[in-house]
Parts: C-alpha cells; sequence; structure tokens
C-alpha cells in the first residue's frame, strides 16, 4: 500500500469518526431525527373522532391543527412548518396502540402531542418512552404522567386529576358543610386520582355512596339509582362530557336534583348541553341542554371563552374564525389551542436545529407561559402541567368564575390563592423561543 493510500484510508476514518461523534452529539443534520426535515416537523396524536367520548374531543385535533397552520402562515418555527397527523383511536385502548406504533414505527413522527385519554394512553406510554419518543402534553390529568424517572419522555398539560380533586373538595367542604355527598366516578386512574384529592377535604363520614362506570357502557341507571337512594344532597362527577349528560337526564327520570360538582374534563357547558339535547331527543323529548346544567360548579385553568378583552381568548377566537368557523368555539377548541401553543414555544426554545432530546430539556428548563390561569410546574423533577384552578360555576349556559385561582399540589400542601397577573399573548400570536 503507497503513503498516499495510506493517508487517503485515515482521512476516510477520520471523517467517519467525526460524523458518528456529531450524530452522537445532536449535531447531525436536521434530516437525521425522525420527524423533522430542513423545513418541516411531523407530530402525531390519537383522539377520539368517534364512539362515545367523540362528543366535544372530536374538536381537539382539528383545533390543534388550526393553531399549527396559523403558526405555519406566520413562517412556522425556526423556518419550519409543523404537520400535525391525529387518529381516531375511538377511546378504544387496542386502537390506541395499534395507531400509535403506526405513528412512531411508520410515519415516523417527531412527537406524540395531545393525545387524549387515561384508559388508552396508560396503555402506549411505556411503548413511547422505550422509544425515546416525546410524549407531550396528554390530554389527560392522571398523575401517572409525572414520573419523570420512570417515563422521561412524557408530560402532562393540564391540572392533575387529584390537584383538581383537592379544589373542588375544598369547595365542597367549604360550601355544603354537613351535606351528604357521594362520587359518580370512572373507574380508572381519572376517577380514583380525583377521588384522592377529593378526600383530602371533604369528611369521610358525609360520603354516602361512591358508584363506578366503565367507559363504553352506557347504562348507568343502577349507578344513578343508588346514590338516588342514598340521598346525597351533593354529587361530584368524575366523567366525561357523555357520563356528565348521561348522569343528569338519568337523575331527571328519578326525580332527583342533588348539586352537581364535576371535573372540568367532564363540564364544557356547551358540549354538555348538546348531549344533553340529542340524548333526550333520542328518549323522545325535548330539553334545552344548558336549562338542565344551570348552576353546576368546576373548577377552570384557562380563560373564559366569552372574554374577548382577554389576548388569549381573541387570539384564539380570531385562529378558529379563520380556520374552523363550522366547530363551535367551546372549551374542547381553547384546550387543544392552549397545548399546540405550549409545543410551538417548546419547539422554538429546542433551537434550530431540534432534537427528541433538545424539546425534553426546553421543558425541564422551566419558564414556559401560556393561556394558563396559574403557572406550569415543569422542572428536571417534574413533568406535571398546570398546577391549580379557579371554581366556576355555569350560568346561562357559560362558565362563571369566581373568586381568584388557586393553587395546590398532589400531597398534603394546601389550596392557596395565586394573585399573580396572567401572562398577555405574543402580539402575533408566535411565542418566541
Amino acid at each position: 500500500m503507497t503513503v498516499r493510500r495510506h493517508i487517503s484510508v485515515a482521512v476516510a476514518l477520520t471523517a467517519t469518526v467525526a460524523l458518528a461523534a456529531a450524530c452522537a452529539s445532536g449535531g447531525g443534520s436536521a434530516d437525521a431525527t425522525p420527524g423533522i426535515t430542513a423545513d418541516s416537523v411531523t407530530i402525531g396524536s390519537t383522539i377520539p373522532l368517534t364512539g362515545t367520548a367523540a362528543p366535544g374531543y372530536s374538536e381537539q385535533g382539528p383545533a390543534a391543527k388550526a393553531f399549527f397552520d396559523y403558526v405555519n402562515a406566520n413562517g412556522g418555527v425556526n423556518g419550519r412548518k409543523i404537520t400535525l397527523k391525529y387518529l381516531d383511536d375511538a377511546y378504544n385502548p387496542a386502537q390506541t396502540v395499534t395507531l400509535t406504533k403506526q405513528l412512531v414505527l411508520q410515519d415516523k413522527v417527531f412527537a406524540i402531542v395531545g393525545s387524549l385519554g387515561t384508559p388508552t394512553h396508560t396503555k402506549v406510554v411505556d411503548f413511547l418512552n422505550s422509544s425515546r419518543v416525546p410524549d407531550l402534553f396528554v390530554a389527560s390529568g392522571c398523575t401517572c404522567w409525572d414520573q419523570p424517572k420512570a417515563h422521561p419522555y412524557t408530560f402532562g398539560w393540564q391540572p392533575d386529576y387529584t390537584v383538581e380533586g383537592k379544589i373542588l373538595g375544598d369547595y365542597v367542604k367549604k360550601n355544603f358543610a354537613g351535606k351528604k355527598v357521594a362520587y359518580f366516578y370512572q373507574d380508572d386512574d381519572f376517577g380514583h386520582d380525583g377521588m384522592k384529592g377529593l378526600d383530602k377535604y371533604i369528611d369521610q363520614s358525609s360520603v354516602v355512596s361512591r358508584q363506578p362506570y366503565q367507559p363504553g357502557n352506557t347504562d348507568v341507571a343502577a349507578q344513578v339509582s343508588a346514590i338516588a337512594a342514598s340521598k346525597a344532597d351533593v354529587v361530584v362527577l368524575e366523567t366525561i362530557p357523555a357520563y356528565t349528560a348521561l348522569f343528569k337526564l338519568t337523575s331527571l327520570k328519578l326525580g332527583y336534583s342533588p348539586t352537581l360538582v364535576a371535573s372540568s374534563v367532564g363540564a364544557d357547558p356547551i358540549t354538555v348541553s348538546g348531549l344533553l339535547e340529542n340524548f333526550a331527543k333520542q328518549a323522545g323529548s325535548s330539553v334545552k341542554g344548558q336549562d338542565l346544567i344551570e348552576g353546576l360548579v368546576t373548577s377552570a385553568y384557562l380563560p373564559a371563552l366569552d372574554d374577548t378583552s382577554n389576548s388569549w381568548t381573541a387570539l384564539f377566537k380570531k385562529i378558529h374564525d379563520q380556520y374552523i368557523p363550522n366547530v363551535p368555539f367551546d372549551g374542547n377548541v381553547y384546550y387543544a389551542m392552549s397545548y399546540a401553543y405550549t409545543f410551538t414555544q417548546a419547539l422554538a426554545r429546542a433551537g434550530q436545529n431540534p432534537t427528541r432530546q433538545g424539546v425534553i430539556d426546553a421543558l425541564e428548563k422551566g419558564g414556559l407561559t401560556g393561556p394558563g390561569l396559574v403557572p406550569f410546574r415543569y422542572g428536571k423533577d417534574s413533568h406535571a402541567g398546570y398546577t391549580g384552578g379557579q371554581i366556576a360555576m355555569v350560568k346561562a349556559g357559560k362558565q362563571v368564575s369566581a373568586g381568584t385561582p388557586l393553587v395546590t399540589d398532589d400531597a398534603g400542601g394546601a389550596v392557596s390563592p395565586y394573585t399573580q397577573p396572567q401572562p398577555q399573548a405574543p402580539a402575533n400570536g408566535i411565542p418566541a423561543g
């Protein structure tokens, strides 16, 4: 072998080693990261477009896409446009598994963003973390998303159900002292986490009935009858919208009208009112849905839908009217545009050449802002989302907030007022890096 050939081989080996080192450190080309090209970012999600959980929740995919379309029309993020692929799992865990694997293994998405449901997403969280795919802003308040050591790639977004349960439980304790209380809950981590929070404040001697339901089984007559027989004055609902409506209609048939306190998950007035009217119509009667949920108590962590003086509401309403005017502007639309904003902000902070780990690092650094009435809890040791909410009541078909926003934790921390002002939306609606 000649000296020149020795030199050529050495140069080639040096270049190969350098390229490998660059890729290992994240310094390679954008195309080396799944879902990332020089001008695009592709992400995925599973949501129920059909089935019992579809009412309201089916709007989240189009709403998130609308926000990304708005971002894309305004230059994207560091020159890249965001493409969202959302697939219908019908709130069926088996479908969630199949479709999530399709998004990761076939579609090669950069991240899973805003996938919906506790019973569904718990079946794929291990797969996503073992695959090192960012699993961001699960549309569920399960405390299980906040496990940075076991699931370093998974992040919650909304207040978790225990935090929300504490806030609602504190309200019940202060406003319904001496009253009988019952729980109607989804029989999974959603309902169980919510009850953990409720039980920290509500005197257990006053809880006269706890009745679970299985998602998919729409016959809840036995559970509602048991609660009615207990003569509970207040019923706390840890329910998705369809079961909030089913509980209300079934209780009316029994001539039973307790005060209802509901998780924000199942309390969007527009969604629940529509369901009540549809269910009643199927039963051969005609009712005004908004009248049936008048006075329902819930918690809110995002601004009011009709407060157009709020910069976030004005922004999301403008995007809604431009991109999805045929979809109701309700809490589900606001929710999805909000987490889409958070993803856009995290992506921007991941830099010019984003990597999967770079987005995780951006979130764990903390300091993200958005439309929430309270702050996020993101950090190295916390993958939980918003840290509280504000008591609200349904009046004339709208959620009307009462008092100040409240914050707490999942343990024994107090429910405390949060008095810092809400941040303003960026003038152009696009978060900076």
